[in-house]
């Protein structure tokens, strides 16, 4: 038996293969240089704000749907124009007293179904609020309270809407 060598082209052949010099060309597509672009400066906090509200000087976005106060303050913990962040439950009630500084009780009442008697009982919680100066609570208006980290011992809610 005598080995016969093939040639590459009898090889391209059983194998199916195209050779390269057959296939046609296919322009790459040419790379762009890339340009650095300068960072653009960010928005000042009352651009921010005026964006996120449609109003200018309005205070800052809290999160939920509330009426913005008209009034502007310096208070570090009011949720408008302030740092303090607001989350967790929002209750309504009526302010009893609004003798202390910057804070204010109000009154909640609800009903709670007794399971026993099938029969409904009223109750009420009081609850130790911040009273930010911008809204203008005085007592007896009813109000709009959310909660937000411990101001005090006893403060862990803020007045966010006079209603």
């Amino acid at each position: 038996m005598v080995d016969k060598k093939e040639t590459p082209s009898e090889k391209e052949k059983k194998m199916d293969v195209v050779p390269e010099a057959k296939l046609p060309k296919v322009d790459k597509p040419k790379a762009e240089p890339l340009t650095v672009s300068e960072p653009k400066a960010a928005p000042t906090s009352k651009a921010r704000t005026a964006k996120k509200t449609g109003k200018k000087g309005t205070g800052r976005n809290i999160g939920i749907d509330v009426k913005s106060p008209e009034e502007t303050c310096t208070d570090k913990d009011c949720p408008f124009h302030g740092t303090l962040p607001v989350r967790g439950q929002i209750l309504e009630g009526q302010v009893v007293s609004d003798k202390m500084q910057k804070t204010a009780v109000v009154k909640r009442n609800y009903m709670r179904k007794n399971q026993k008697y099938e029969r409904y009982e009223k109750r009420s919680n009081k609850y130790v609020v911040h009273n930010p100066p911008c809204l203008g609570i005085k007592a007896g208006d009813n109000v709009k309270i959310m909660e937000c980290r411990p101001l005090s011992k006893l403060v862990s809610f803020v007045i966010i809407e006079k209603m």
